[in-house]
């Protein structure tokens, strides 16, 4: 690979990863406006409401869709950087809010202290739970895929990127939802609701999202001349 083209690859990479970073915290942010998403009327599996899930799951997916993509094109190490990268961000992210709600605001602010602390109090609990669960699925979610990887040897891109999403998906939302109802954050009533419904609109976004893998991935192999299952070393010496 020449200069001009590793250094092209590089960009690609720091840009994957600012809308990685960008897509968690947003979703961290955005968590307590909940909605019902009826995509098949009302449903209901054992007593539970389906398709009641939290507006910050709607980038979440994308997070995935990324990590898959970095993992296809420049391995593991690389994917395992950015969420690293992404927790950090997010924790970063709480300590300004932290700081922001401890500041009285002035008579004349258009969002007083009371609305702040509505929108944004709860914030630090909810991360901390996102973020346990989210390390735990996005490292599950990397090893899984680059198992079938090697074992398919680079090839059926759908099964690596589907088998690896719904394992750390279940893994994800389960925790999350159960450490937000341990912290109080959320009743124990919804537990059950929320999971299913999160783990389906997950699993469905999987399946929605491989054409997009599928289609960045041509596009990074026709650009950079790369075999099926080749990676590009972005540490590799020039």
């Amino acid at each position: 690979m020449t200069t001009r083209d590793r250094k092209k690859a590089y960009r690609i990479y720091i840009y994957l990863g600012a809308l990685f970073i960008t897509s968690l915290v947003v979703s961290n942010l955005i968590f307590q406006k909940f909605f019902y998403w009826k995509p098949f009327g009302e449903l209901s599996v054992f007593g539970a409401s389906l398709f009641e899930i939290s507006v910050g799951i709607l980038p979440y997916p994308i997070t995935f869709l990324i990590t898959d993509l970095i993992s296809e094109i420049f391995g593991r190490k690389k994917a395992n950087q950015i969420v690293t990268t992404g927790i950090f961000a997010s924790f970063f992210s709480m300590g300004i809010i932290l700081v922001a709600d401890y500041v009285p605001a002035i008579n004349a602010s258009p969002v007083d202290d009371q609305v702040f602390s509505k929108v944004f109090a709860l914030s630090p609990l909810a991360v901390l739970a996102s973020m346990l669960a989210y390390l735990c699925a996005q490292y599950v979610d990397i090893a899984i895929y680059h198992f079938w990887k090697r074992l398919t040897k680079g090839r059926y891109l759908w099964l690596r990127n589907n088998f690896s999403t719904f394992l750390s998906q279940i893994i994800d939302t389960t925790t999350v939802v159960g450490l937000l109802c341990v912290f109080g954050v959320l009743p124990w009533n919804l537990f059950k609701g929320l999971v299913i419904s999160g783990v389906l609109f997950k699993i469905l976004i999987a399946f929605l999202d491989t054409p997009f893998l599928y289609l960045f991935v041509y596009l990074f192999r026709k650009q950079f001349n790369l075999a099926v299952g080749e990676e590009i070393n972005l540490d590799a010496e020039a």
